[in-house]
């Protein structure tokens, strides 16, 4: 990764090509650089863009790389597809990368060689840049970049598609989420006892984690779209319940009308 303005190169070596990893190799160049930018360019790889077409808004984005963008809330420019020029900033690091850091490099493990890598990082972002003619580090003081306020979590998180009924399936069990996310697909994290659904990295649902099993925890706040309003054009005001948080709905216990039936 390398930043417009002040040429700040990142470089990270990894063994395979998943969007959890690209994710990742993300977060810790936004970490070296101290934020991110509002905008990155990007090639059509498929952990980026699944079906590129013509223009950039008809096109169909990674679901999982698309959340955490949103979750940053930066974005993801697509280059033209067979125009390398577009982005010929990268392509040029990567052969100053080959030329300049691996020709001899010997190391042991891939925390040595990223290691290393760090360090070459450190030492070419201390000189002059042969086309800013200033030093990276210094640039970076004016690029403007997001802090760094939060995480997006990888190895806790899951995509769940909003069904019909405002649920979504966590370990055999649903939650809701608001009715205006129905056919959405949502980011699901789940932390110590709480269960936390995002959309585009706005919290939309907060639940108590239920260790049974095929429950259903619900908040009437998230179907209030989808009541029916009386006569009188009057919401129903059993939903009208903005303390609650969520609760479980059990199965009901039919043995007492089985009894009843057979006396």
């Amino acid at each position: 990764m390398i930043l417009g303005y002040s040429r700040m190169r990142y470089i990270e070596f990894v063994t395979d090509m998943s969007t959890n990893t690209l994710i990742r190799c993300h977060q810790n160049a936004f970490r070296y650089f101290g934020g991110y930018p509002e905008e990155i360019l990007y090639d059509n790889m498929k952990q980026v863009v699944i079906k590129r077409l013509l223009k950039q808004e008809d096109s169909t984005l990674n679901r999982q790389f698309e959340d955490f963008a949103g979750f940053y809330g930066f974005k993801p420019i697509l280059c033209r597809p067979y125009r390398g020029q577009t982005k010929g900033k990268v392509e040029r690091t990567v052969q100053f990368v080959r030329d300049n850091f691996m020709v001899g490099i010997k190391y042991n493990s891939l925390a040595d060689l990223n290691g290393q890598a760090l360090a070459w990082c450190n030492k070419v972002n201390g000189k002059v840049h042969a086309t800013t003619n200033e030093i990276p580090f210094e640039r970076l003081k004016k690029e403007g970049l997001s802090p760094l306020t939060r995480e997006y979590i990888i190895d806790k998180i899951n995509l769940r598609r909003v069904q019909k009924d405002c649920l979504i399936s966590y370990a055999g069990n649903q939650y809701s989420v608001p009715a205006e996310y129905i056919g959405k697909d949502v980011a699901v994290v789940a932390l110590d006892s709480m269960l936390a659904a995002y959309y585009e990295g706005k919290q939309i649902a907060l639940h108590r984690i239920s260790y049974q099993r095929k429950d259903m925890v619900v908040n009437p706040q998230h179907y209030r779209r989808l009541t029916l309003k009386q006569n009188m054009d009057a919401e129903n005001v059993l939903l009208e319940q903005d303390k609650v948080i969520d609760f479980p709905l059990k199965p009901s216990d039919l043995s007492r009308y089985d009894e009843v039936l057979y006396d």
